[in-house]
């Protein structure tokens, strides 16, 4: 057997059906779509949820809330998160990131005040809550904001 014996199957292979080309291929006039109705039409076919006239659900389920499309999202790390670093040192975003502390590495930071510090921590974040702000300075560390948001 060579390269150019080689063929597909008996029956791997189907012509395509073509339609709409006349009455000696088989397919003319309607075109396999039949007599009149939606689906004969040119772009005829039902729209993705409809429900045969039914009330779609979209429509049937209650309405409720408002989401804001400029709404800033923040990645959280707690203050308590923060112990694992030795005092004097710099935690970055992307040292935390590192860390595993924040999941999302596009997302700005946030710090907040959820635990207790007690080195003292040069903490570099987007934003900072005001106990956050003032737990890091009475362990004797600095806040410093990033730009960016």
């Amino acid at each position: 057997m060579n390269l150019h014996d080689l063929k597909p199957a008996r029956g791997a292979k189907k012509r395509r059906k073509r339609i709409g080309r006349g009455p000696g291929s088989g397919h003319g006039k309607t075109a396999t779509k039949g007599h009149k109705g939606l689906l004969a039409r040119s772009g005829g076919g039902k729209r993705p949820g409809f429900e045969g006239g039914q009330m779609p659900l979209i429509r049937r389920v209650p309405k409720f809330g408002f989401a804001n499309p400029f709404r800033t999202e923040y990645a959280i790390v707690n203050l308590k998160s923060l112990e694992n670093w030795t005092g004097g040192e710099t935690v970055t975003p992307q040292a935390m990131a590192e860390a595993g502390l924040v999941k999302r590495k596009t997302l700005p930071i946030k710090i907040l005040g959820n635990g207790e510090l007690k080195k003292s921590l040069v903490v570099q974040a987007h934003k900072f809550s005001k106990s956050a702000e003032a737990k890091i300075q009475a362990a004797g560390g600095r806040v410093e904001v990033i730009g960016g948001v």
